[in-house]
């Protein structure tokens, strides 16, 4: 039977795990506060859903997914993961995470970073590009007309036809962005991140770009996101806004 492991259970995964429940996988949830806590998420997934600790998690899964603070990438756990294919799901924001140098200057990628430190992992980014209400709303049976595409990025063919295979199974179609070097191109505020998928997108530029006054003034946001069904990006569409979207460094982003 096969197991999708999850390494940070927040939002992104929780969405994530009912999906793959519903596609008859087993799912190996964990987060850094313990598998007690896990346990009302476990319960309303079923008899497929177990919660455990992170390392097991990386143990137990077939594929692992990973969906935490790039500021706790360095607590992964590298053994548990060697051999495994992990998909990442991180976002960098130097607000939550601290500055990094080597990603503020555009040198190399968050998912190349990881991945340094992932070493014997096969690593494919996926999954952050798309809001976590979105995932739920968008997911389609394969053969849909309406599918949604995300687009994935990793060193290794093979780990990404694995991924592509999987994301299929969860209710998308995936668009190969390239290498994990060109996955700057659906990081944080390019083209293909989150808008596309909104039904609404100038609703959600305007909130990103309260959030990144509210920040800079030194306050919190007082309006809350904006949230709707979404609506589906075909793959044609992604490509192209893959291939024209230009590289957002964090000094150049509404939200840094």
């Amino acid at each position: 039977m096969a197991t999708l492991g999850f390494i940070g259970s927040g939002n992104i995964g929780t969405n994530l795990a009912r999906l793959a429940v519903a596609a008859g996988i087993d799912v190996v949830l964990s987060n850094s506060r313990g598998p007690e806590t896990l346990a009302e998420t476990v319960a309303a997934l079923g008899e497929r859903a177990r919660a455990t600790t992170p390392e097991e998690a990386a143990r137990a899964g077939d594929w692992v997914m990973v969906s935490i603070p790039l500021a706790a990438y360095q607590q992964l756990p590298v053994a548990a993961l060697e051999g495994k294919v992990v998909l990442d799901t991180i976002n960098y924001y130097a607000m939550r995470d601290g500055h990094i140098e080597v990603l503020d200057s555009g040198r190399t990628t968050t998912s190349e970073l990881v991945q340094e430190h992932l070493a014997g992992a096969k690593l494919v980014k996926a999954f952050n590009n798309i809001s976590d209400f979105h995932i739920p709303a968008l997911a389609r049976p394969a053969g849909a007309a309406d599918r949604t595409a995300l687009p994935i990025a990793g060193d290794d063919a093979h780990a990404k036809a694995d991924v592509a295979a999987l994301i299929s199974r969860l209710g998308f179609d995936t668009v190969d962005a390239g290498s994990l070097a060109e996955s700057w191109r659906f990081e944080p505020e390019t083209d293909p991140y989150a808008t596309p998928y909104s039904a609404d997108p100038d609703a959600m530029r305007a909130f990103w770009a309260q959030v990144g006054e509210a920040l800079r003034s030194g306050t919190l946001p007082q309006t809350p996101p904006p949230v709707d069904q979404g609506v589906p990006l075909p793959a044609a569409r992604l490509r192209t806004l893959l291939a024209d979207t230009p590289r957002k460094l964090t000094a150049d982003r509404v939200v840094a």
